[in-house]
């Protein structure tokens, strides 16, 4: 492999750190500060602005990892590799850990099971092991009509008790699939519009394959984050399409901000995947720079934790599920039956110490994947 190459998959290393970091933030919210939870979209009227803009970087992630797996797709089945097979072995390898391993790491047991985001990704790769044999013109409008077209489809509603009410809970309304006294199994990531970031990644494959420079995607990346926040600017700006809830001038200009960013994630909107994506885009340019890329400190640390996403993803949410299960034992829930601080800052200063301590298993074990070439350390 030719050093280039290797930048540019360092560069995809680099923004999976990144947002893994912003989701580790977001997940010490939910366990310590979800007392004050919020909505999607958010009220902001209910939501300081630290609160919001900490869960505002959140909505980065989902978009960043699920675009570079069909990128990392693409990257896999340009060596003449099996990508059917691959994607229908990974996707379902991801829906069981979701059900088993992720879902007791939320809440310690499985009285719900939540398919939250590692269920989204599973899907989508087994919908793109399909849709990745069409012509390439053809996957690409595919992606470009859910993306775009998705939210032409709000209004679709199905109670519980409809015929289509359990597919339409899968692909675009999230709800409850089952609500029994034994088990509740609740949606919590309508798949459709990822559907079609995943095989937009895919389609975007090529501009991270061997043929194109470092110049050529610089360029290209550069051109999509402009495009992207361009085109939100133009819709969201004038309440023409793409998201459910239009924004307004507020009593403040800081509240009149917090208003247009605030974008609907469940499922997302195109306002919210323009100006996820977009900001992707701008921040992988980065990642391609010799600005960047002299910063040593800054590539090992962000490609440290990019280079292992799921073993990080499972031992961040199993050192929280200890943490809190700990502190219980010698301190008394202080929000009802909830145990958390009471500022946003402290989320920030504990999702800062865990990420110091989790770096170093998550850089041995991505080291350790590297060195035995295992297929099923290559699962993590």
């Amino acid at each position: 492999m030719n050093s280039e190459l290797r930048q540019r998959i360092h560069s995809i290393d680099m923004m999976r750190g990144l947002v893994m970091l912003l989701m580790l933030v977001d997940h010490v919210r939910e366990r310590f500060f979800l007392h004050m939870q919020v909505n999607d979209p958010m009220d902001i009227d209910a939501t300081s602005p630290g609160l919001f803009f900490s869960r505002f970087a959140a909505h980065f992630c989902a978009p960043a990892f699920v675009f570079l797996t069909g990128v990392s797709a693409w990257l896999y089945a340009s060596n003449g590799r099996n990508l059917t097979g691959f994607l229908f072995k990974r996707g379902l390898f991801l829906i069981a850990l979701e059900v088993t391993l992720v879902t007791f790491a939320w809440m310690g047991s499985f009285d719900t099971v939540w398919l939250q985001v590692i269920w989204a990704i599973g899907l989508c790769m087994l919908a793109l092991a399909i849709l990745h044999h069409l012509p390439f013109g053809v996957l690409l409008l595919v992606g470009l009509t859910l993306v775009f077209g998705h939210n032409m489809l709000t209004s679709i509603q199905f109670t519980q008790g409809d015929s289509l009410y359990p597919l339409w809970t899968i692909l675009h309304d999230r709800g409850y699939l089952l609500q029994t006294e034994a088990i509740n199994i609740k949606v919590s990531y309508p798949v459709l519009p990822w559907i079609g970031v995943i095989v937009l990644g895919y389609c975007a494959g090529p501009l991270f394959g061997k043929d194109i420079s470092l110049k050529e995607r610089k360029t290209a990346l550069l051109r999509l984050g402009i495009f992207c926040l361009v085109l939100f600017g133009i819709l969201r700006g004038a309440n023409l399409y793409g998201e459910t809830l239009d924004w307004s001038v507020q009593s403040t200009f800081l509240l009149t901000v917090m208003d247009v960013l605030n974008v609907t994630k469940y499922p997302p909107s195109l306002a919210f995947l323009l100006i996820t994506l977009g900001a992707m885009f701008l921040l992988l340019r980065a990642a391609e720079t010799d600005f960047i890329g002299k910063r040593t400190g800054i590539v090992s640390t962000l490609t440290g934790f990019g280079a292992a996403p799921m073993f990080f993803y499972l031992l961040h949410l199993y050192a929280l599920l200890l943490i809190n299960s700990v502190l219980l034992l010698f301190m008394e829930p202080n929000h009802g039956e909830l145990l958390g601080v009471d500022h946003i800052g402290w989320i920030w200063l504990i999702a800062l110490g865990l990420a110091l301590v989790l770096y170093w298993p998550t850089r041995a074990f991505a080291a350790l994947k590297q060195r035995k070439q295992h297929p099923l350390l290559s699962y993590f």
